[in-house]
């Protein structure tokens, strides 16, 4: 596949029969290892090296630059290489990418990570896992993303980039891609089982996927409300900062640097005292210069029709939203929100911003907003 002997029907047709007939473990691990095999390895002259990633789903979900910026500034070593959008209207690579370059050699990945810790780097730049990036190609056009695939995909890379020791982010949601407890508890036993055959440590953590998370969703709206936590900012999302302290807890215990139980206190503390932030720069510098993130030409309330209060919101036609306005390829583009789970809303009142860089797309994305149905769901 990856010498181009295969054509993209071919690999369509392997990932929809994936989809149809799903990957028992003999095969996920068979695959993992394959995609291992053909790709590029990276190692570290450190006994215990973090990584972490979320299964997806879950529009604004962008803790990775917090967490790396945290774990790194802790002393562990944490070269984290990510993925660019397949199905959302922004993956960490493209948010990153408008705060610093992502596109980084294996060298220059390996002298950011020897200098400051930790990275936050495009792996399909580095080849980590080449057949990952023209899986995701397909994926991203069939819009299908399966377990068997999702796990071969998160742990080849993992393996790929030296990982020991891994968090992962799975958030439960009725509209989240994980919508049951239940099928949580089922993806991280076969992304345990499967990690527990190349020896790798990992640790699976759900989160509450109900809702967005953040303001933004689209890669420069995401950078700022990443930069308004990591800089403590007094309107900086209480939600992603929550988020962002739990999975950095997670990988500071398992990394060694916290007892079991003291994990977020001590992420708390490096986020507080200005330590995360001071790193970040510091990644940032050293990947190639830290930028401001883009803003949109065209921006667009998505206004109440009546008053009550928000007992839903659907972030799948969020999402959606998103990137009918242009994300993740303009990368300005996308939605802010206004509301969360609980607030009481006046009619007349936004709901949300959609952010655009032309005319054209802002008409899109409103046209799906009036037609859409249920992007929120508010009760008198």
């Amino acid at each position: 596949m990856v010498a181009g002997r295969y054509t993209e029907v071919h690999l369509a047709a392997f990932l929809t029969a994936s989809a149809a007939l799903p990957l028992d473990e003999s095969e996920t691990v068979d695959l993992t290892r394959a995609m291992v095999d053909v790709g590029d390895r990276m190692s570290w002259n450190a006994p215990i090296v973090v990584d972490k990633h979320c299964v997806g789903g879950l529009p604004g979900n962008r803790t990775t630059p917090i967490v790396v910026a945290i774990v790194a500034a802790n002393g562990l070593v944490m070269p984290k290489t990510s993925s660019r959008a397949i199905t959302s209207p922004a993956g960490t690579a493209d948010t990153m990418e408008t705060l610093a370059p992502v596109d980084l050699s294996i060298e220059t990945l390996r002298r950011v990570v020897e200098a400051e810790g930790g990275c936050i780097a495009w792996g399909g730049a580095v080849h980590l896992s080449p057949a990952d990036d023209i899986f995701v190609r397909i994926e991203r056009e069939l819009d299908v993303d399966t377990e068997g695939q999702l796990v071969a995909s998160v742990l080849s890379k993992k393996i790929a980039a030296g990982s020991t020791h891994v968090v992962i982010d799975i958030p439960v949601g009725a509209t989240a891609k994980v919508r049951s407890e239940a099928a949580a508890d089922q993806l991280a036993s076969r992304l345990s089982a499967v990690a527990a055959r190349f020896d790798l440590a990992l640790t699976c953590v759900q989160t509450d996927g109900s809702q967005p998370v953040g303001r933004g969703i689209g890669p420069g709206l995401e950078a700022f409300d990443v930069l308004a936590v990591l800089q403590n900012a007094p309107d900086a999302p209480d939600d992603l900062r929550r988020r962002a302290i739990l999975l950095a807890g997670a990988a500071l215990e398992i990394g060694g640097k916290a007892a079991k139980g003291k994990g977020e206190a001590l992420a708390l503390a490096t986020l507080v005292d200005g330590r995360a932030w001071s790193k970040f720069m510091a990644i940032c510098e050293a990947q190639g210069g830290l930028r401001e993130p883009p803003k949109a030409a065209q921006v667009h309330p998505l206004i109440a029709s009546r008053a009550g209060r928000v007992v839903h919101i659907n972030n799948r036609k969020i999402a959606r939203l998103a990137k009918l306005a242009g994300a993740p390829e303009s990368k300005a583009a996308g939605v802010q929100m206004a509301v969360r789970l609980g607030d009481e809303i006046a009619s007349g009142q936004p709901l949300l911003h959609v952010h655009a860089e032309t005319a054209g797309e802002l008409g899109y994305a409103l046209d799906y907003a009036a037609h859409a149905g249920d992007l929120f769901e508010v009760e008198s």
